[in-house]
């Protein structure tokens, strides 16, 4: 398949151009882009697409998203992380659903994304209680089908989960910690075995646009051993090592309590940070550990809109990029930030930074972010040789905007437009690996609304098995706070909030 795109306004973020704009045309043949310049001569194309008034950017890299909360979008508010995940993951229960469902979930979230420009995900997958061949299965299904591009982890806990947050155990009654202790967590060579047959049956698949890659959950809820484990797994395979780092202060005290020392320092003296490391959040991280992070050149997934709705408070961004941290931009779970939508994700990350400081010069600019939801996120997932930005060579993911869009009349910097502007309507054309998979706004490869009709068919049956566990779990919450207002009153000589005005509990 040739596709020409001609005299197109492109946006191409490769080092000779970067956000800077250009008038020009982009031959794409199979998967790649192979010529791009001003006037490309005739090619004898099998599709042509006029560029007249339509601005081409690279597809945008949701570094770190959780699609497996689609069930819960809409459904939670004024949570702290650890409470939230006690509602949406459950401490005790089963929240698997059957194939079909987990097809469908899967199904929705790209939907939404491809329709936003989004055509690649880092779906970080947590399935409880257990992660199996057949529920990984589905989620690469959904995507094979749709024609998104992504790296789908097996995400995993082998420490048990009382033990993962500080002062829960010694907090809850005996009959609720014995709940918890119920469960198994996996062995590190049950996780090894598992994650091996999942590179065997996975990795690679879709002539390479789909991956596996390993998610230990992270340092404070994973065993040395799992980490080591994982780490190898990651390197033998040339994938990400994707984990969760100081997303709350709970996680930063646990580091403290845990180990002595915080939970990068602690990553660092295993020898854990390295190319391959991408941690989601950061949040809490100190002027050290970002130091040791850019030394190391892991990649930090900015996560701003849940680190907002869970008030998990503001990462130091700007210090991360000074000290030379690659940093990426996440939607994370659709339930924590309530979108997979990467458009929504760039503007909060350029607003939100002022409230930390008044120094101007220290806020994010619009390409700043821009790179970090395109070179930045395919830097995290190791495969920016072949996607974030639009080069010769590279693979052909590319999104084509309307520029008659009133998102961008009357156009002034396309930059600008896309960061503070763009919701998604001005998105006409996705091309992912050469192959057109929105066109006119419509999907091409499935039946939008057939799976729309179908998922909300079946979501009664899955709330009726949701909600009684839910109600169950909520009897952890008030441990949970006394937890949360603990951990609140601990100095860690680092302040992440947007405001100085935190309660004081006694």
């Amino acid at each position: 398949m040739t596709i020409h795109i001609k005299g197109a306004k492109i946006m191409a973020m490769d080092a000779s151009h970067g956000s800077d704009c250009f008038d020009g045309d982009i031959l794409i043949e199979d998967q790649r882009i192979v010529a791009m310049g001003a006037a490309l001569p005739e090619a004898e194309a099998d599709i042509v697409i006029d560029g007249h008034d339509k601005l081409v950017t690279p597809g945008f890299v949701n570094g770190h998203i959780h699609t497996p909360e689609a069930l819960f979008r809409g459904r939670y508010e004024n949570l702290p992380l650890e409470m939230w995940m006690t509602l949406a993951y459950f401490l005790v229960g089963d929240g698997q659903l059957a194939p079909r469902a987990l097809y469908l979930r899967s199904m929705l979230v790209a939907m939404d994304a491809l329709r936003n420009g989004v055509t690649f995900l880092a779906d970080d997958i947590l399935e409880p209680p257990l992660q199996s061949m057949e529920t990984l299965g589905c989620i690469f299904q959904a995507y094979d089908d749709v024609g998104i591009r992504a790296n789908v982890s097996g995400h995993v806990i082998d420490r048990p989960i009382a033990d993962t947050i500080p002062f829960f155990p010694e907090i809850l009654p005996d009959d609720l910690l014995a709940q918890i202790n119920a469960g198994k967590p996996p062995t590190v060579e049950e996780y090894v075995a598992f994650a091996e047959e999942a590179f065997s049956l996975y990795h690679g698949r879709a002539d390479g646009r789909l991956r596996f890659m390993v998610a230990p959950s992270g340092p404070q809820r994973c065993t040395v051993e799992l980490m080591q484990a994982a780490d190898e797994l990651a390197r033998a395979n040339k994938t990400a090592f994707h984990t969760h780092i100081v997303e709350s202060k709970i996680q930063a005290v646990a580091g403290h309590e845990f180990y002595g020392k915080t939970l990068v320092q602690y990553m660092h003296d295993l020898g854990l940070l390295n190319r391959g490391t991408t941690i989601a959040h950061g949040v809490w991280t100190t002027d050290e550990d970002i130091a040791l992070l850019g030394a190391a050149k892991c990649s930090v997934v900015h996560n701003s809109l849940s680190n907002m709705k869970l008030h998990s408070g503001v990462a130091p961004i700007r210090r991360m990029i000074d000290a030379g941290v690659n940093v990426a931009i996440g939607t994370d779970g659709v339930s924590t930030s309530d979108t997979p939508r990467m458009f929504d994700a760039m503007r909060t990350a350029a607003y939100m930074h002022g409230v930390t400081t008044g120094d101007n010069e220290a806020w994010l600019s619009s390409h700043e972010v821009i790179h970090a939801a395109t070179m930045g996120g395919a830097y995290s997932a190791l495969l920016e040789d072949d996607i974030g930005s639009l080069e010769v060579g590279k693979k052909a993911d590319l999104v084509i905007m309307d520029l008659r869009n009133a998102n961008f009349v009357p156009l002034n910097d396309p930059r600008k437009h896309i960061v503070y502007c763009e919701n998604g309507s001005s998105v006409e054309t996705v091309i992912v690996d050469g192959e057109i998979v929105l066109r006119d706004g419509l999907l091409t490869k499935i039946d939008e609304e057939a799976m729309l009709d179908e998922f909300r068919e079946l979501m009664p049956e899955i709330m009726a098995k949701h909600e009684p566990q839910e109600e169950q779990n909520k009897a952890f919450l008030p441990y949970l706070q006394e937890v949360y207002e603990r951990c609140a009153a601990v100095d860690l000589g680092i302040h992440r909030y947007g405001g100085n005005d935190m309660p004081s509990w006694p």
